[in-house]
């Protein structure tokens, strides 16, 4: 099962995973279940659906 991925950041980000992190937390403060997790194959910060498992 694929994890809806809702937003993405790279790893090579000069704030690392902080923007991925504020993305995740706003979508949380509008009711929509977020986490953040690292996608080492894309070497990406990705926003997925928390509660997912792939």
């Amino acid at each position: 099962m694929a994890r809806e991925i809702l937003d993405r950041t790279p790893a090579s980000h000069p704030r690392g995973s902080w923007p991925a992190e504020e993305r995740a937390k706003e979508l949380r403060d509008s009711g929509q279940p977020a986490e953040v997790v690292m996608d080492l194959e894309s070497d990406s910060f990705l926003v997925v659906k928390a509660g997912e498992r792939s």
